[in-house]
C-alpha cells in the first residue's frame, strides 16, 4: 500500500512539473529580434529592434540593457554589440526613428569613476563594460549579465512600476553604482535634479524635449520628463554627482551629443562630492562603497511620469523589501497570466517560443503611463485623474492598427477602451480635438501617414466595444479625416501620394461604417463615396495605382514601373502598396481585371519572394502594407492559396532566433500577425468584424474571452491531423455543423464555441469559395 502510495504522489509531483514546464511563460525567449543589425537586414530598416530586459504586462518600466545611444536603434540595445553602456528603466520596443526613452542608466562599476560612457569601438575609454555573451539570460521578468570589465554579475527584474537591480561584485576597496541621469536612446535629457533624501535615498527628475533629440532626433515632438525614487540597501557614505558643462547654445540633437567634442565635455565633467541636491544640464549620480567577494548589492527605484511623490508611491506599493526572487516570482506570474489569454497545443517546442515570445510582444504597449494611484500627465503638460479607464501610451498607428488592435478585441478589449479613452482624453486636454497619428507620451508627433486611430476606434465600435464616449469620439474621428484626407481633389499628391491615398480612403470608409452604426446616414454616404477615393489613382493605361500631380496628369512611369521603391509610397512600392484597398476588395478586383487576373498577379508577387522573406521588392513581410495581402488569396476563390502562403511565411519569416523577426517588430504588428496567423484567422479590414480563416500552425488553439464583452468563456480552433505537411483545409465544422465559409466573423467568434478544420496535404480547390 505504501508502495502504492508513494507511486501515485510522484505521479501527481510528476504531473504538477510537467504543467509547470509547459506553462506559456516558460517560452518566452526576450532575445528574439533584440538585433538593430543592419548588416543582417541587407536593409537599412534592421531587423526586429525588441528589448531583451525585463518588463510586466504593459507596464510602464523596462529595466534593459543598452548598448547604443545613437543610430537608428530605437530599443538602446543590439545583440551582436560587446559592450553595455548601463541599465535603464525606460525602453522603446521594436521601433526605428531613432528611438527614445533609455533613461535612469544604472551602472555597476569598480576602480576610477568615468563621467561618459565610451564608445563601441573602444569600451575602455568610459563606463562601459565589454560582457560575457555565454553568460547573458533573459526571460520574461528577468535578466542577466556577467561584466567583464567590472567582474560583476548584474540581475535585473521589473514590476508595472518598478524596477530592481542586484550586482554581485567582487572584493574590491573602489566599486560604486553610478547612474547617468543624462542618458536618452536618440540624444540626452536637457535637464536633471537630483537630491539625496536620506541616507538609502535618492530621488530626481530629467526633462527630456525635443530640443534634445528623442523621438525622430527631435521631429516627434516628444516631451516628457521621468521622475525616480531610488533606494540602495548599502548605506550612501561616499556618494556625489558629476555635472558637465554643456555651454548653453550648443545644440542638442543626436549628432550632437555623440560627437567627440560634446563627449569630451562629459569626460571632462565636474565631480561634487557629498552634495544634498543638484540641477543641471548633465549629470550624473555615483555611490562609493568597498566591497567583499561575491558581495550582493541592491537597488530599487519606481518611476513615474508624474512626480517624484508618485515615482516614490509606486515603489512603497509595489516592492515593500529587498526580496529580489520574489519580485521575480510575481514578474513571472503576471506574464503566465496574460500569455494563458491564448493556449496552444501541438507544435514543436521551436514554434511554441515563436508563438509565446510573439504574444509577449503584443503586450508590451500601448503601455500604462499612470502611477499606482491613478494620477498621470495628460495633454499640456497638467496632472489629471484615471476616471473609468487607464491611461496608455505609445500608439505606432500606421502599424497596429491591422492586427494588434484586433487582436486585442479578442483577448484584452479593455485595452482598446484604455486607448481610445486615452487618445481622447489627449485631444481635449490638448485642444486639438483630433486623434494623435503615433502618440508617444502625449506627443502628435506625426509619424508615418493616414488616420489609423479612426480605424481602430470603428473596428473597436463595430465590435460593441464602446466604453468611451461615443459621440466625442465620432467628432474626433470626422476632424481627423477632414484635416488629413484627399480632400476636393479625391486624391494626394507629393512624395507618398499613392500611399496616402489609399491609406485615407480607407479611414474615410472607417468614418462611413461609425456614421452607418450612429445613424447618420447623409455621413454615412458621404464617406462611403469618399472611400471609393481610391479609383482616382488606378491608371488603366499601367493597369495599376500611380502617383498623380497637382495638375491632375500622371506622374513619369518609373524604368522599374511597379516596383519601383518609394515612387508615391511610404516604405514600400507600387506593387506592394496597392493592394491596400481593404474596404472595397470586389471593388479593386474589378479595377485590376478580375479575380482569376488578380489570382495570377499575387501568386507571382509570393513566387518572385525570397524564401527568407528580408527586406524585397515582393512580397515584404518586414513592413506593414503587404501584411493582409496573403489573405487576399481567400477573396479570389483560392483560399488553399492562403493556407499555403500563411504557413510557409510562418516558418521561414519568424524563428526562435535573435534575427527571427525579419523587419522592425513595430510596437507589437509583427507578432500580432503571426499570433492570428499561427492560430488561423486574421482580418483584412479593420472595421469590418470578418477574420479570415487560414491554416494554423498548431493543433488546438484556445482564446480566452472576456465576459465583460464576450457572451462565450472561450472560442477553440481545432486543426485534425495538422502536420508540417497536411497545411491543406478540406473541410470544417462551427459548432458541429459543417461550415464552409473561408472566414469567421467576430460576433461568432465571441459568443464562444469551437471552430474544428480538417486537414490534409492537398488541397481543397472547392471548400471556402466565397
Amino acid at each position: 500500500m505504501k508502495r502504492i502510495l508513494s507511486f501515485a504522489i510522484l505521479s501527481i509531483i510528476g504531473l504538477n512539473l510537467q504543467a509547470q514546464e509547459n506553462e506559456p511563460v516558460n517560452y518566452v525567449n526576450p532575445f528574439i529580434g533584440a538585433s538593430t543589425s543592419v548588416g543582417d537586414a541587407g536593409i537599412y530598416h534592421g531587423l526586429g529592434k525588441t528589448f531583451p530586459g525585463a518588463t510586466t504586462p504593459y507596464g510602464l518600466v523596462q529595466v534593459s540593457p543598452n548598448t547604443i545611444t545613437g543610430g537608428d536603434n530605437g530599443s538602446g540595445y543590439s545583440y551582436e554589440h560587446t559592450s553595455i553602456e548601463g541599465f535603464a528603466f525606460t525602453q522603446m520596443s521594436g521601433v526605428g526613428w531613432y528611438g527614445d526613452l533609455g533613461n535612469f542608466l544604472v551602472m555597476p562599476s569598480t576602480g576610477r569613476l568615468n563621467t561618459f560612457s565610451g564608445t563601441l569601438a573602444d569600451p575602455s575609454l568610459g563606463y562601459r563594460s565589454t560582457y560575457d555573451k555565454k553568460s547573458e539570460k533573459a526571460s520574461a521578468g528577468y535578466y542577466s549579465v556577467f561584466l567583464n570589465k567590472y567582474k560583476i554579475k548584474a540581475e535585473m527584474t521589473a514590476t508595472p512600476h518598478c524596477g530592481m537591480l542586484r550586482f554581485t561584485f567582487p572584493e574590491n576597496k573602489n566599486a560604486r553604482i553610478q547612474i547617468d541621469l543624462a542618458r536618452r536612446v536618440g540624444g540626452t535629457s536637457t535637464l536633471q535634479y537630483i537630491k539625496i533624501v536620506n541616507s538609502h535615498t535618492i530621488e530626481g527628475w530629467m526633462k527630456c524635449d525635443s530640443t534634445g533629440g528623442g523621438w525622430g532626433d527631435g521631429v516627434g515632438k516628444a516631451d516628457y520628463t521621468v521622475y525616480f525614487y531610488a533606494q540602495f540597501d548599502k548605506p550612501l557614505k561616499d556618494y556625489g554627482v558629476w555635472s558637465a558643462d554643456i555651454p548653453a547654445d550648443w545644440s542638442r540633437k543626436l549628432e550632437d551629443v555623440t560627437s567627440h567634442k560634446y563627449q569630451q565635455r562629459i569626460a571632462d565633467a565636474t565631480i561634487i562630492k557629498n552634495i544634498k541636491e543638484y540641477k543641471g544640464r548633465h549629470l550624473g549620480f555615483f555611490t562609493n562603497f568597498s566591497t567583499s567577494d561575491n558581495e550582493v548589492i541592491k537597488m530599487k527605484s519606481g518611476i513615474s511620469f508624474v512626480s517624484m511623490e508618485g515615482a516614490k508611491e509606486n515603489l512603497e506599493k509595489e516592492i515593500k523589501n529587498w526580496d529580489f526572487d520574489a519580485v521575480h516570482q510575481k514578474a513571472r506570474k503576471l506574464w503566465n497570466d496574460a500569455l494563458q489569454k491564448i493556449k496552444i497545443e501541438g507544435g514543436t517546442r521551436n514554434e511554441k517560443t515563436v508563438f509565446y515570445t510573439a504574444l509577449y510582444h503584443t503586450m508590451i504597449d500601448p503601455r500604462i503611463a499612470s502611477d499606482v494611484d491613478g494620477k498621470y500627465t495628460g495633454g499640456g503638460d497638467k496632472i489629471y485623474q484615471e476616471k473609468g479607464f487607464k491611461k496608455r501610451t505609445i500608439f505606432s498607428g500606421w502599424d497596429v492598427f491591422r492586427a494588434q488592435m484586433p487582436l486585442q478585441t479578442i483577448i484584452n478589449p479593455s485595452l482598446v477602451n484604455d486607448l481610445i479613452n486615452s487618445l481622447l482624453t489627449l485631444g481635449q486636454q490638448s485642444n486639438k480635438a483630433y486623434f494623435s497619428r503615433w502618440e508617444l507620451l502625449n506627443a502628435y508627433s506625426g509619424c508615418m501617414l493616414g488616420n489609423p486611430a479612426v480605424a481602430v476606434l470603428a473596428d473597436a465600435y463595430v465590435k460593441n466595444i464602446r466604453g468611451y464616449n461615443t459621440d466625442l469620439a465620432y467628432k474626433f474621428a470626422v476632424n481627423s479625416v477632414e484635416k488629413f484626407g484627399n480632400g476636393k481633389k479625391g486624391y494626394s499628391t507629393g512624395g507618398t501620394g499613392v500611399s496616402n491615398t489609399l491609406e485615407y480612403a480607407y479611414n474615410d470608409w472607417c468614418v462611413s461604417v461609425l456614421a452607418s452604426l450612429m445613424h447618420k446616414p447623409k455621413d454615412a454616404q458621404k464617406y462611403n463615396a469618399e472611400g471609393q477615393d481610391y479609383k482616382n489613382i488606378f491608371d488603366p493605361s499601367v493597369k495599376w495605382f500611380r502617383p498623380r500631380n497637382e495638375d491632375g496628369s500622371w506622374e513619369a512611369w518609373p524604368k522599374d514601373g511597379r516596383l519601383a521603391q518609394g515612387y508615391g509610397t511610404m516604405e514600400s512600392n507600387l506593387y506592394q502598396q496597392g493592394w491596400f484597398v481593404p474596404q472595397d476588395i470586389h471593388g479593386m478586383i474589378a479595377l485590376m481585371g478580375g479575380k482569376q487576373k488578380v489570382k495570377e498577379d499575387l501568386i507571382h508577387l509570393f513566387e518572385k519572394t525570397p524564401s527568407n522573406f528580408m527586406w524585397n521588392n515582393y512580397y515584404n513581410q518586414a513592413n506593414e502594407p503587404v501584411h493582409h495581402v496573403p489573405f487576399l488569396f481567400n477573396r479570389v476563390d483560392a483560399p488553399w492559396l492562403t493556407q499555403k502562403w500563411t504557413r510557409i511565411i510562418c516558418k521561414n519569416a519568424y524563428l526562435n532566433s535573435v534575427e527571427g523577426l525579419v523587419g522592425n517588430e513595430d510596437v507589437g504588428q509583427m507578432s500580432a500577425w503571426y499570433v492570428l496567423a499561427a492560430s488561423g484567422i486574421y482580418p483584412i479590414c479593420p472595421g469590418n468584424p470578418r477574420y479570415e480563416i487560414t491554416s494554423p500552425v498548431f493543433n488546438k488553439i484556445t482564446f480566452q474571452l472576456d465576459r465583460q464583452y464576450a457572451t462565450g468563456k472561450n472560442f477553440t480552433i481545432i486543426a485534425h491531423s495538422n502536420s508540417p505537411k497536411n497545411i491543406y483545409i478540406q473541410s470544417a465544422k462551427l459548432n458541429g455543423m459543417t461550415y464552409d465559409k473561408c472566414y469567421i466573423n467576430y460576433p461568432d467568434i465571441v459568443k464562444g464555441g469551437t471552430l474544428e478544420l480538417f486537414m490534409s496535404d492537398k488541397p481543397n480547390r472547392q471548400w471556402g469559395k466565397n
